[in-house]
């Protein structure tokens, strides 16, 4: 009896053991492939935007990401500790490491700085919200460069990414982080008026924006830009002229004027039925100072990529540097791509060498010709216990396209998987 408590314990812990935790998940064969394969493509991309790669730490100090950086909140990150008692952070965002670097090693450097990655990030958010909170990111950072043509650069380049991954039907909303920044200025709203006017606007409550606005003292050419500003999208050039004609914020007029600079140099590169203006554009990150935006597409209500301008978030570090970065959230655009049936069917493919134990010699000989052109081959010995057919199923359970069955010295077997049609063929020593 004893002994089958504790059978029926070690079941139960190993079969709990099989298990992720909540947030995380597992992603292996034909959807594992497809992701690097989709990784790949968009690193490609901005490799050919003159990119260069860079790697920062998975865990850092605190500090780095604490909420005067700007990013998420101390409640949403992974903390522990060293033994030195320093608190740790796995990363919430990639892109303060980045700027911390900068301000480590191109300290002096004063003409463009181009670098993208690809890694992970972990934002601590409740189970219940069904987020993950750990995903695939691979972005880009641009420094040194505070012109418009930096911004619609780096958008043109997001435009690109997404078509490259396959997506086709998706949108980018341009906003400007001054815009809202400018009007509570002018209005003189107080810290925590603003940041539950912010809280409304980022969750598009605009009937609790207009509730709240009756309750404060604002003029009323300014709460007609906030109980207007879901609606200002679309034509730029109108809804710049409604801005304009009720405020008298330096700030939110330069903040019109570089998006419209922005608008038309993103026209030159034939990308403009991509985009969407949305004046009432927030970002969760509070580090963004300029130009922002992100990108949708049907059948997935998170943004499958985002991006900003973040001029004074290197100079945090001790180096003033603008700079302009996105990032392309690979879990959310495998989604969308996925919903939108644009992977084609298709199976891992590859070729299994087949061999007994006597002509082993034989079968690396072969293996390592086939590598040598690059063709991917992997050796298995055959039991001579276990008939041909065994290998057959197993080769197609793991979705290979070829089984060499090296039967004599100079005999070799080719079998189809998918048909199970064989071919027989005589070795010569030159061959393959």
């Amino acid at each position: 009896m004893i002994q089958d408590r504790i059978y029926n314990q070690n079941f139960t812990e190993g079969q709990e053991l099989l298990h992720t935790p909540g947030g995380v998940r597992d992603t292996y064969g034909i959807e594992c492939a497809r992701k690097r394969k989709v990784e790949g493509g968009v690193h490609d991309v901005m490799k050919l935007y003159g990119f260069r790669d860079i790697e920062t730490p998975t865990f850092e100090y605190f500090d780095i990401f604490s909420k005067e950086r700007g990013t998420v909140q101390s409640k949403e990150m992974f903390k522990f500790f060293d033994r030195g008692n320093n608190t740790l952070v796995l990363r919430p965002d990639v892109t303060p490491s980045i700027a911390r670097c900068i301000a480590k090693y191109q300290k002096d450097e004063k003409m463009q700085i181009r670098l993208c990655y690809t890694g992970n990030t972990f934002v601590n958010t409740s189970q219940y919200k069904g987020k993950l909170q750990e995903v695939t990111q691979v972005g880009a950072e641009l420094y040194n460069d505070e012109s418009s043509d930096a911004d619609a650069e780096m958008i043109a380049m997001m435009v690109e990414c997404l078509l490259k991954s396959g997506l086709e039907e998706f949108q980018l909303e341009i906003g400007h982080a001054d815009i809202f920044r400018g009007l509570v200025e002018e209005a003189g709203f107080r810290e925590a008026e603003t940041e539950q006017l912010r809280s409304l606007i980022v969750s598009k409550n605009f009937f609790g924006v207009e509730a709240l606005l009756d309750k404060l003292t604002i003029s009323g050419k300014l709460k007609e830009i906030f109980e207007k500003l879901p609606d200002l999208l679309g034509n730029l050039s109108e809804c710049i002229g409604f801005v304009k004609e009720r405020t008298n914020s330096k700030r939110v007029i330069q903040a019109l004027d570089r998006l419209l600079k922005v608008e038309e140099i993103v026209k030159s590169y034939g990308y403009s039925d991509y985009i969407t203006v949305d004046l009432s554009m927030l970002s969760q990150y509070s580090y963004y100072t300029g130009v922002i935006f992100r990108a949708y597409t049907y059948g997935n209500g998170e943004a499958i990529a985002s991006g900003g301008r973040y001029d004074g978030l290197v100079s945090q570090f001790g180096k003033e540097a603008p700079a302009i970065g996105l990032a392309i959230v690979i879990d959310q655009l495998m989604l969308a791509l996925t919903r939108q049936k644009c992977f084609e069917e298709s199976i891992l493919g590859g070729t299994v060498l087949l061999y007994p134990q006597s002509l082993r010699g034989k079968a690396l000989e072969l293996a390592r010709e086939y590598r040598e052109k690059g063709k991917a081959i992997q050796m298995l010995r055959k039991s001579s216990k276990k008939p041909y057919e065994e290998y057959l199923e197993y080769a197609r359970r793991m979705q290979l396209d070829t089984i060499l069955y090296l039967k004599e010295e100079t005999e070799l077997i080719v079998s189809d998987v998918a048909s199970g049609k064989e071919e027989k063929r005589e070795l010569s020593e030159n061959e393959m």
